[in-house]
């Protein structure tokens, strides 16, 4: 059964794996800041997320670029290689924790590096807190990535820190199944919309 009642199909737990090319997933690790949990989080999702054989995951995290305080008149050679590996993926998921009911100024920064290379593609949301699911945030940036002419997911994975903490086991079903849903909406969108663009070019 789905969140929703209804039976799902076995893409929902396994993934479709439709035979051709790996879908090529950016794993975006939102926060910066010292002491965070950001990057255990991501390293747990990523465990996981690489069983699916269908997907081809590389991590982006923020506290691992050397961005700019202040927007340059020219892009650096980070906010390059950070525009050229969102163009070369085909998916996204974004961790991100809550702050102030609402998602890191990093992520925000790192977001409009790129333009063109977002769009046309599927985004899937990894939200955490403490005592907060992260949905506040996941709800700004949805508005954010709908501009940006992505897709994002209706299914996504939230944790709740305060009351189950990542290394608690009891949770850990619910959470891998919330995993298994996201990650397989995130392989049908990206193949549709991967087959879509070599159809036809985009017009934003």
């Amino acid at each position: 059964m789905s969140d929703d009642g209804r039976t799902g199909g076995q893409a929902e737990e396994t993934g479709d794996g439709d035979g051709g090319d790996p879908l090529r997933v950016a794993v975006i690790i939102g926060s910066t800041r010292e002491g965070r949990i950001g990057d255990a989080v991501g390293r747990w999702f990523v465990e996981r997320a690489r069983v699916r054989g269908e997907l081809d995951l590389v991590v982006l995290d923020l506290a691992e670029f050397d961005f700019p305080v202040h927007y340059p008149e020219r892009a650096t050679e980070q906010m390059t290689e950070f525009a050229g590996a969102i163009g070369k993926a085909e998916a996204f998921v974004v961790v991100t924790p809550e702050y102030n009911r609402s998602f890191p100024a990093s992520l925000k920064q790192a977001i409009d590096f790129a333009y063109e290379e977002w769009q046309t593609k599927p985004v899937g949301f990894v939200s955490y807190g403490h005592g907060s699911t992260g949905l506040y945030a996941v709800e700004q940036l949805r508005s954010v990535f709908t501009e940006l002419h992505t897709v994002t997911l209706r299914n996504g994975v939230a944790l709740d820190f305060l009351r189950t903490p990542l290394e608690d086991r009891a949770g850990a079903c619910a959470r891998d199944r919330a995993v298994g849903l996201m990650l397989g909406q995130l392989g049908w969108w990206g193949r549709a919309l991967r087959e879509a663009r070599a159809v036809r070019p985009y017009v934003s």
